[in-house]
């Protein structure tokens, strides 16, 4: 063996000595004086001179630096630079993600922007948290087929149709994210396991509501002026959803105006999209109520952190023995609204945040109906405090 290899002793390499010590063909080994020390390998390529750490001292022994060093003198023979080589390789091997569990973090990490507060609820991922990722989250990804996922999803694919259907959409942009990443999967499988599974029988049940005529009655008992309450009859007063209701900042209230931002709004691809909700002479009262329970801007906070959660509310008609569930007061708003107005189609649909019409009509339509919206909610907040009792006509510009 060369008497220019292999100068230094693994006795030595453990000895307290500092400074820079040559093992021979390029290899040095760097003591710090804080006892750290660190391999590095020195090589000349295309007329560059190159160095090239090979890892700490406490991490490489002796012999592995030697190994190493050799591996990557081989590759300068072949007329490569080893630094960029190393890198390439990383990147392929960051690349070849394999098991499905990785590729389905990777691709949910990637969506995040597309989806309401960058996924934070988690709504994206639980499907496939919940019933793939158990069974099938450590399956290489280009040897998922149809029969796995049909196989995982099938005890939930009619009892729990909607949670399947999601799942198995999202187990799709899984497989596009792994395609995409340059992995070989089969981008049919889950078409071929819809197939497999069948039609669902699951026939999806509308959110309970509670029948617009008994809407006054249960708005009086949530009198306790806490914040569960107080979101409950801001929830009832406005007819959004519970999503933009349990978020509302007091800088979104403006006047008798409140805005939602549009990426809170449900099946408003455009987060430009705000949308403006008239606030009646009682939802203003409600919300001045609110403010001095608000925290970190927030009207409606939960007592731990956060805000107020849609369970929250839920169980509190559950206690009461109702079948309704907050969602459903929606549909009580728009029951009468069908029942005791005149209101116009577009009007009635837009006082739910619901879009009208195809996108080349919405594009010529400048009106949101506000203020026509805002005479139907007061007229609404008379009937739910128990001061209703004419029909309301209206006209659609």
């Amino acid at each position: 063996m060369s008497r220019s290899l292999n100068r230094l002793s693994a006795a030595f390499v453990n000895s307290g000595a500092r400074g820079k010590f040559a093992d021979g063909g390029g290899l040095w080994l760097f003591k710090r004086p804080d006892g750290g020390g660190q391999w590095v390998l020195r090589v000349t390529i295309h007329g560059r001179r190159r160095e090239m750490g090979l890892g700490a001292l406490t991490d490489v022994s002796l012999k592995q630096a030697r190994q190493q060093a050799e591996h990557w003198r081989a590759v300068v023979r072949e007329g490569k630079d080893p630094i960029k080589e190393r890198d390439r390789q990383r990147r392929e091997a960051a690349r070849n993600i394999h098991v499905l569990e990785d590729i389905a973090l990777d691709a949910f990490e990637s969506r995040k922007a597309e989806l309401k507060g960058d996924g934070k609820a988690g709504r994206w991922f639980s499907p496939l948290e919940l019933h793939v990722l158990p069974k099938l989250g450590k399956v290489p990804v280009a040897e998922l087929d149809q029969r796995d996922i049909r196989d995982v999803l099938a005890p939930i694919w009619h009892t729990k149709a909607d949670t399947a259907r999601k799942a198995l959409n999202r187990l799709g942009i899984c497989l596009r994210h792994a395609a995409a990443l340059g992995l070989d999967v089969d981008l049919q499988a889950t078409d071929k396991a819809r197939a497999l599974l069948g039609k669902q029988r699951h026939r999806p049940e509308n959110v309970p509501a509670l029948p617009w005529q008994e809407v006054p009655a249960f708005y009086q008992n949530l009198s306790d002026g806490s914040v569960t309450h107080l979101a409950l009859r801001l929830l009832i007063l406005t007819g959004v959803r519970s999503g933009p209701l349990r978020h509302v900042r007091e800088d979104q209230i403006d006047g008798g105006v409140w805005t939602i931002p549009g990426e809170m709004m449900k099946g408003r691809r455009d987060a430009t999209a705000d949308f403006r909700v008239p606030l009646s002479a009682e939802a203003l009262s409600i919300i001045e109520q609110a403010r001095p329970l608000a925290r970190n801007g927030f009207l409606f906070p939960s007592i731990r952190k956060g805000v107020i959660s849609d369970a929250t509310m839920a169980r509190l008609m559950e206690r009461r023995q109702l079948e309704a569930r907050p969602h459903g007061f929606r549909s009580s708003l728009r029951d009468w609204i069908a029942e005791t107005t005149d209101t116009p189609h577009d009007i009635a649909e837009t006082c739910l945040g619901h879009l009208v019409g195809g996108s080349v009509e919405r594009a010529y339509r400048r009106t949101d109906y506000l203020e026509q919206r805002r005479a139907l909610m007061e007229r609404w907040a008379q009937h739910v405090t128990g001061r209703g009792g004419t029909i309301l006509r209206m006209v659609k510009p």
